[in-house]
């Protein structure tokens, strides 16, 4: 127990020296800036456009846009993200906090600490630790964390 004790405290002291290209698997990040050269194309193709033309096309944007935070407020977006996260944070806790931050942080720490505990501890309360990771993972998975 005390060898266990020592590893998990050197690894909690050498952690935040390691960065993300030390992670075993990068998530790639996506970025939605659209391609600059797409942008001009749109931006030529609409000055090009008479002035009754341009104002639907406007109306039409704020439209779209309003509907767009009006759903978003009402909660109506259904995100397949957030819900496989949820089913991934009752298997694998560390797993799930670890692909919704998308860095090794210390949320990402404490939940694989308190998963490990439940696994390394061989008494009746070794339930609770597990517990405890897969709650502090679906807090911060669902934002309150």
């Amino acid at each position: 127990m005390r060898k266990i004790f020592l590893f998990l405290l050197a690894t909690l002291l050498i952690a935040p020296t390691f960065n993300n290209s030390t992670a075993a698997v990068i998530v790639p990040v996506t970025t939605t800036e659209p391609n600059p050269e797409a942008v001009k194309a749109a931006l030529a193709e609409f000055k090009s456009l008479s002035r009754k033309e341009k104002k639907a096309k406007l109306k039409l944007l704020k439209k779209e846009l309003f509907a767009q935070i009006k759903a978003k407020k009402e909660g109506k977006e259904a995100d397949t993200n957030t819900i496989l996260l949820v089913i991934l944070a009752v298997l694998l806790p560390p797993l799930a906090v670890y692909l919704h931050q998308g860095e090794i942080n210390t949320k990402f720490w404490i939940t694989l600490i308190l998963w490990v505990l439940g696994f390394i501890a061989f008494t009746w309360l070794a339930w609770v630790p597990l517990l405890a990771s897969i709650i502090y993972a679906l807090f911060v998975i669902l934002g309150n964390g």
